[in-house]
């Protein structure tokens, strides 16, 4: 008779050691905020994602392009709340990928519209990427993927990326095509 036991491990054995699958991506984002009108404001005026609908008064949730939500904002542990303080433990910032450069220089512009000051700019050869943070200090990255034939690697492949100062003055020109 066959052992089935030590196949039957065997076989989740390596499944667990594979990675994980290709086409798996970070959903949305769920984060607490001090004032829920302050941070809706924020998120759809300064950003420009919609809301799509609203938990009572103490929560909100956003989107682009009519998803049920890319980001919630809720005030049920963290109304008048104030930020971590530095060198604590949390969120270090989330990343909003737009598709394509343009719509980075759109973003860009709708931060400069809004009198919104950014951290950063930077190209990361796979990435061009804009840094800010949030009325709670939550830090934000908005940023556009280039093609992967176009990213950046050594003579056996590897993938060299790295950190450059993006020229804004170069994105934004991509509005004036």
């Amino acid at each position: 008779m066959k052992n089935t036991t030590s196949q039957s491990s065997s076989t989740k054995k390596s499944m667990q050691e594979q990675p994980i699958h290709p086409g798996t991506s970070i959903g949305h984002v769920h984060l607490k905020v001090s004032d829920i009108e302050r941070s809706v404001k924020f998120y759809t005026e300064v950003l420009g994602f919609e809301i799509t609908t609203w938990y009572g008064r103490s929560a909100a949730f956003l989107s682009a392009g009519g998803y049920h939500h890319h980001i919630a904002l809720n005030t049920w542990e963290s109304a008048g709340g104030s930020p971590p303080a530095p060198g604590a433990t949390g969120l270090y910032h989330f990343a909003i990928l737009v598709p394509n450069r343009k719509e980075l220089a759109r973003a860009l512009k709708r931060l400069h519209d809004h009198h919104w000051p950014i951290d950063g700019a930077s190209d990361h050869g796979v990435s061009e990427s804009i840094y800010l943070r949030d009325p709670d200090d939550n830090g934000i990255e908005i940023y556009a993927d280039r093609s992967r034939d176009q990213w950046p690697r050594d003579s056996e492949g590897n993938l060299t990326m790295y950190t450059r100062r993006l020229d804004l003055d170069a994105l934004m020109a991509e509005l004036e095509e």
